[in-house]
């Protein structure tokens, strides 16, 4: 696993006022391997739509302490960002996971070049953070030439 997602992986614990506390993973040896065993990006070649998902895993019952990961998603299948995230909700939540949708946009992804770019956002789960998925991506395929984003677009 790449020290990129590093910072991308956080551990959520009570405070014991209903707030969580965010605190950084400080290795990945943290995590459970079952949540370590979901790939962060999971994506096609072309232009399409994508998701960026939070996955959750209550560990541990007593303390209350959750762990979680953030994931890429995106395939030229899908019509709508919704039925991205409804077939990995489904697949996830089947062996135990919690999921959130935290925003889509749109993915240009063309191996031939090496390049990937994020853009633009879902009309259902607004923009996602594109600075967080193009880290993701940049662990992923860090032999690219280019991973960029940007905002604009639709």
């Amino acid at each position: 696993m790449h020290t990129a997602l590093l910072g991308i992986t956080r551990i959520f614990s009570s405070t014991g006022t209903g707030i969580p506390k965010l605190q950084l993973a400080k290795s990945m040896a943290t995590l459970p391997a079952k949540l370590d065993a979901i790939p962060a990006v999971d994506i096609d070649s072309g232009r399409f739509k994508y998701v960026l998902i939070r996955v959750d895993l209550q560990d541990d019952a007593e303390t209350k302490q959750e762990f979680n990961k953030v994931i890429v998603r995106g395939y030229n299948w899908a019509s709508f960002h919704a039925d991205i995230y409804d077939k990995v909700q489904e697949e996830l939540e089947a062996v135990g996971f919690d999921t959130e949708c935290l925003g889509g946009g749109r993915i240009l992804h063309d191996p031939s070049k090496r390049s990937i770019q994020v853009y633009g956002y879902s009309q259902g789960f607004g923009l996602a953070d594109h600075a967080v998925t193009t880290e993701l991506l940049k662990a992923r395929y860090p032999d690219y030439e280019s991973i960029t984003w940007t905002n604009e677009g639709y």
